[in-house]
């Protein structure tokens, strides 16, 4: 399982190399490399000024790996739900578990506070697969042309109650 840490003025570098890697939809548009990246570190402030003023009191994390940097999670803990607003991996450690151990522990805080977990999510987004196979359904979004993003929701089971426990039974004679 990966570890987890406070992301720091000085992981800046490391953060927009992963941003980098997750946009490989700009490769299409043909921009020599300086446009692309100043596209890209634009594109990366607005991101983070976008999470940090929707959600003000979350905080961006970053998933080591024996130590080193290999991932942002960003969640935000609010009433009502846990809100994934990002969870980016390098390219390299895609596919190794480690977004699922990162979700399932997600799924684990969201059953004892009793509270759903959220995501958005592209429609062509290959972790879309991931996060269907864990549990998470289609909360609200429209087609990919009217809406490029999906809601995405996993709702801890429900706890017994009252009402569905079966009675209790009388002491035997």
């Amino acid at each position: 399982m990966p570890s987890l840490r406070p992301v720091h003025p000085t992981d800046d570098a490391f953060l927009f190399k992963l941003y980098a890697s997750t946009r490989q939809d700009l490769a299409h548009l043909g921009l020599a490399e300086p446009q692309k990246e100043l596209l890209l570190r634009m594109q990366w402030k607005a991101q983070w000024q976008s999470y940090s003023s929707r959600y003000p009191g979350s905080a961006p994390q970053l998933v080591l790996v024996n130590g080193q940097p290999v991932g942002r999670l960003w969640v935000a803990r609010v009433p009502g739900e846990l809100r994934v607003m990002d969870i980016s991996l390098l390219p390299e450690h895609r596919g190794a578990g480690l977004g699922t151990g990162l979700l399932r522990a997600l799924q684990q805080e969201a059953t004892a506070a009793g509270t759903p977990v959220r995501l958005s999510v592209a429609h062509d987004n290959p972790a879309r697969r991931l996060y269907e196979r864990l549990g998470f359904t289609r909360r609200e979004g429209g087609t990919a042309l009217a809406e490029p993003f999906l809601l995405l929701e996993w709702t801890p089971p429900a706890a017994p109650t009252a009402a569905s426990s079966p009675a209790p039974r009388p002491p035997s004679e």
